[in-house]
């Protein structure tokens, strides 16, 4: 027995080493540790405080674009500023709402608060009005920072606990703040000698944020996060994947978003590179090419459309052949070493601006095909997955590791584990680490559902594979249950439908016939002029066609066995997530 626990000690001692090697392997680069926010900008400001932080329009008139710079020094000092005159209104402690477009005033304003010791609570600018109001209302916020247009939403809330309402745009309501006069009025205090924002030591373990979820499925819960999560995640994402200081990145999701905070304007802060604001989905070629775009962080429907473009361009100049071959060429100079990729397509790449080297892709997995065609004209692609609760990021690929299909390693100062795995090693995806959620705000039973021993329940399922690649399934909410047990992950089949050119978007559903009975159903959106001028029967009878060919591919059990044609788009959330619930109920 003594001897059998001496060999069973080597072998965990050399699987703990082994993990510990897979860990380390995970990242391509080291990365330096940040405690908190003001040790973020500190770090910035200090290498080059001349450095530009910012550059956007302030006026879109087409004879007359002015474009502002912002460098970090000044970036810096208008959060100090902003931040003293908030301390000043008697805030600290105190929660306070943000809502309006991304803008160089949305950032500060963040930083503001966060690092003078208040909790931010990032509010979507596209919600309805009773939405935005009811996330006001349950937020306890005692002053919000908003755009003009949104005033009236605003005054209108209900048993709201609204102190301030500070307004970045000019405006003539009385009772409201400016945003303008609040920052000169801090730049003026501190002048004077005010140190108020000195005084504030930040405990970084604590409450920072207030994030609510998008609600594809449920109410909207208010995610917790303290400033330890979000700076040990873009430590980590440092580690994995590098911005430079030459970078300028392209500000398209909205900031509010988890994705788009975190890794656009933290991890972009993080390693001192430019950000600029785009100007709306139709805007991104020229603003790609006004700003010099070389990041950006995208959804795969950004992607897809981009790729369908160059193509078309491609074809309508009967350039189709040459353009493959060159790819074929340039694949096989690349195996010698001999990278030629940017000079060949340079006129493929000054569609997209000339400067964009690297996407990061996020919300949902991205056809394989899409990732080679940028990776041909030499544009990295990196996938990656997350979840607000996690600040976000779990899993991305890295500069150096990648592998089509799969969203990467998890980040190296995460634990991973697949609960209850099926014959296939398909489980619920658990997360345990730095960047873990503190619970639900107000939710304690929504905290104990989805927290266990520290471990994060993701509501996502997934494998690993044997390299330790991280691949996804679907959601837990969204996964089919057939009568004879077979779990169906509706995700798969999409993709698949959504590959046809005829398609736009799709979704894949249970419809229950009876009580002995569920077939798989999917609702289809067209893409604009890809059927035009057929019957809506015409539609429904290619569409079916084409459907029947991938059922050829897939067991039985994933067979669709009916469509729908809807005319108009899928509703989503304002991420682009399907509200699949409305959709199911539209179906009834």
């Amino acid at each position: 027995m003594r001897k059998k626990y001496f060999f069973d000690r080597i072998k965990i001692e050399k699987i703990k080493q082994e993990g510990e090697k897979m860990k380390d392997k995970r990242a391509s680069y080291e990365a330096e540790p940040i405690r908190d926010f003001r040790e973020l900008i500190a770090r910035t400001e200090k290498v080059d405080p001349s450095h530009i932080a910012y550059k956007y329009k302030i006026k879109y008139d087409k004879e007359n674009i002015e474009y502002v710079c912002k460098t970090y020094s000044t970036f810096k000092k208008d959060i100090e500023a902003l931040s003293t005159s908030l301390l000043d209104l008697g805030l600290q402690g105190k929660k306070i709402a943000l809502i309006s477009s991304n803008r160089y005033e949305w950032c500060t304003t963040y930083l503001a608060v966060t690092t003078g010791d208040m909790i931010i609570v990032p509010l979507d600018k596209a919600l309805p009005e009773n939405e935005l109001q009811s996330l006001l209302q349950r937020s306890g916020a005692e002053a919000v920072v908003c755009e003009a247009k949104y005033i009236s939403a605003i005054k209108n809330t209900k048993d709201s606990q609204l102190k301030h309402i500070i307004v970045m745009d000019e405006t003539t309501e009385a009772d409201c703040i400016s945003y303008e006069e609040l920052r000169l009025r801090g730049r003026k205090m501190r002048k004077d000698g005010n140190r108020a924002y000195e005084a504030i030591t930040i405990d970084p373990e604590k409450i920072s944020i207030i994030l609510f979820t998008s609600g594809t499925t449920s109410t909207p819960k208010g995610v917790m996060l303290s400033q330890r999560n979000i700076c040990s995640n873009v430590q980590a994402i440092g580690m994995y994947s590098r911005m430079l200081p030459t970078d300028t990145l392209l500000s398209i999701l909205p900031i509010h978003h988890t994705l788009e905070c975190t890794i656009t304007f933290l991890v972009g802060t993080y390693f001192r590179s430019t950000i600029a604001f785009c100007e709306g989905l139709k805007s991104i070629p020229k603003n790609m090419q006004e700003f010099q775009v070389s990041a950006f962080i995208g959804v795969p429907l950004i992607l897809e459309s981009m790729h369908k473009k160059i193509w078309k361009g491609i074809e309508e100049q009967g350039k189709t052949k040459l353009i493959k071959f060159m790819i074929g060429l340039t694949k096989i100079l690349a195996k010698l070493g001999i990278d030629i990729r940017r000079k060949v397509f340079k006129p493929i790449l000054d569609q997209l601006g000339g400067y964009l080297r690297i996407v990061f892709v996020g919300a949902a997995p991205l056809d394989k095909k899409i990732i080679q065609g940028f990776n041909d004209f030499g544009i990295e692609l990196v996938q990656g997955y997350g979840l607000t609760e996690t600040s976000p990021v779990v899993s991305c690929e890295s500069d150096t590791k990648k592998k089509p299909g799969s969203i990467g390693f998890p980040l190296s100062n995460l634990e991973l584990k697949i609960v209850d795995p099926d014959s296939d090693g398909v489980g619920e995806i658990t997360v345990k680490g730095p960047s873990v959620m503190l619970g639900y705000y107000k939710n304690e039973e929504a905290t104990k559902k989805a927290m266990q021993d520290g471990w994060f329940s993701t509501g996502d399922f997934g494998y690993l594979d044997k390299k330790g690649y991280l691949y996804i399934s679907g959601r837990k909410s969204d996964i089919i249950v057939l009568k004879n047990g077979k779990n169906i992950y509706p995700q798969e089949l999409e993709f698949l439908i959504n590959k046809l050119d005829m398609v736009e978007e799709s979704m894949v559903f249970a419809r229950n016939r009876n009580s002995m009975d569920t077939s798989l159903c999917a609702k289809i959106v067209c893409s604009e002029n890809a059927l035009e001028g057929k019957t809506q029967e015409e539609k429904k009878e290619m569409v079916w066609k084409e459907v029947q060919k991938i059922n050829e591919t897939l067991p039985a059990v994933k067979h669709i066995k009916e469509v729908i044609i809807s005319e108009e788009p899928l509703a989503k959330t304002t991420t682009q997530k399907v509200k699949r619930y409305v959709e199911i109920q539209k179906t009834k």
